[in-house]
């Protein structure tokens, strides 16, 4: 019988152990939280090891992480093909391809690769928006042209492909087809924006085939993940388009409720949040935020943004252009216009603290730096928030990684190292950055900028 408890208290001791995955945009639960434990409290001197490097083309799409493989995408320019140096000025066409790279997740050998050309016509071209989204064998792309692909996962053979412009005549966004989909049961959904009520398409994941479509939106439709949340008992649907949010039945697509909330140049870009059992928050660039209470059939507007505009001095609650928000319930963090890190109260939106320190670093001037409040070239300044456990994992666009704790009483930074150098210069001003989530999953952080991919170690 000793034996045996024993042998129980092993096996259980390597389930608890496991290693978490983070398949798709937000991990395996598409919650944004770090679910594993056994990590670093504070850094190694001299930093945490980097297991390993590999070459990588440039993009804004995260890796995602599953069944020990490691998938990312990004974008080849063609011969003679620069990009631009700057976002607004990269609207001509681009020449190229797009790739989709798997690799070894211990050790960064490539397993497969696939590729396909794309012309880019859109604003900051500097490669593929979406991670990979990974589901049992099969691996899904959505790139900044609109092209949807499905791979097998262990050797890339293409099952399906749709365009969302020449399938279902979609206007390609101002700055691409940014909108992670997500599986659910056998459908893969995704924000297509293709006209003539197909805004919002479920495919059989397996075939492609098309099981609904449904909603319509005049003009640049945004650029928002479509979420999966429960409210008093019913799993809805939520989509934010750039002229409302919305509930829609899983299986139909049927609306179930709409709240108008118009956004400014479509920048619908953060992922709607959850707040405690009711609550759902989206929060935008130019126009602020927005507090919802929905139930199994309804949404009403709690409180919605008085700000006036997307300067600092014209926000009020939370104007995130990038790094989605993240919430403990009864407060909500997130990064605002002009990179501060905000702490707002959840059921009214008042401001209880805000710093600069977490998107600022050793890139940034001394003059800067000693400024309590944010400068015009920090304009978009951003740092992506990551829960695990009582802590927050940031990774800044100057590619720091930081270990904080947020909490009402403010921002505590415990540790923070450099992993990679910012490559993109599309935010102007000379700054350089990086603008990718990272992965992290197996106790590492996965992360890229437009010249290499990295995993590095951070267990205890």
């Amino acid at each position: 019988m000793i034996r045996w408890n024993a042998i129980l208290v092993m096996a259980l001791a390597g389930l608890t152990a496991r290693a978490d995955d983070w398949p798709q945009w937000f991990g395996a639960k598409r919650d944004g939280i770090w679910h594993e434990t056994g990590l670093v409290e504070k850094f190694p001197a001299g930093g945490p090891k980097v297991l390993w490097r590999q070459p990588i083309g440039t993009g804004y799409s995260g890796p995602s992480v599953a069944g020990g493989k490691v998938f990312v995408t990004d974008f080849v320019p063609g011969e003679g093909t620069t990009l631009p140096s700057g976002g607004f000025g990269g609207k001509g066409k681009l020449v190229g391809k797009e790739r989709i790279i798997c690799r070894d997740a211990t050790t960064g050998k490539e397993a497969w690769s696939a590729e396909y050309p794309v012309s880019y016509a859109i604003g900051y071209p500097a490669g593929p928006r979406c991670n990979p989204t990974v589901d049992g064998d099969r691996v899904y792309t959505l790139g900044a042209m609109g092209d949807l692909r499905c791979y097998d996962a262990a050797t890339g053979k293409p099952y399906w492909t749709k365009n969302f412009v020449t399938d279902y005549a979609a206007k390609t966004p101002v700055w691409g087809f940014a909108s992670n989909p997500v599986i659910d049961g056998n459908k893969l959904i995704c924000l297509a924006g293709g006209s003539d009520d197909r805004l919002v398409i479920a495919f059989d994941k397996t075939t492609g085939k098309e099981l609904w479509a449904v909603e319509s939106c005049q003009g640049d439709f945004g650029y928002c993940p479509p979420m999966i949340f429960e409210f008093d008992g019913k799993r809805q649907l939520i989509i934010w388009h750039s002229r409302a949010v919305l509930g829609l039945d899983l299986e139909t697509g049927k609306r179930i409720w709409r709240v108008d909330f118009e956004s400014r140049y479509a920048l619908t870009a953060p992922t709607p949040l959850k707040v405690g059992d009711d609550g759902l928050f989206v929060t935008s660039f130019y126009n602020g935020s927005l507090f919802l209470k929905v139930g199994a059939d309804s949404a009403t507007v709690v409180w919605k943004s008085k700000a006036k505009g997307e300067l600092a001095n014209q926000t009020t609650d939370l104007s995130s252009i990038i790094a989605s928000p993240m919430t403990d319930g009864d407060y909500i963090y997130g990064v605002c216009s002009y990179g501060q890190l905000r702490c707002i109260k959840a059921k009214t939106g008042k401001r209880v603290w805000e710093t600069m320190q977490a998107t600022r670093g050793a890139r940034t001037p001394a003059k800067i730096a000693d400024e309590p409040g944010p400068a015009s070239s920090e304009r978009w300044s951003n740092a992506f928030l990551t829960p695990q456990g009582d802590r927050y994992f940031l990774f800044n666009e100057q590619g720091d990684l930081i270990i904080a704790k947020l909490s009402p009483k403010g921002y505590e930074e415990l540790d923070r190292t450099h992993l990679l150098d910012p490559t993109n210069t599309m935010a102007g001003n000379g700054r350089k950055v990086i603008w990718v989530h990272p992965a992290y999953a197996n106790k590492c952080i996965f992360v890229r900028n437009d010249v290499e991919l990295i995993c590095v170690n951070l267990a205890k």
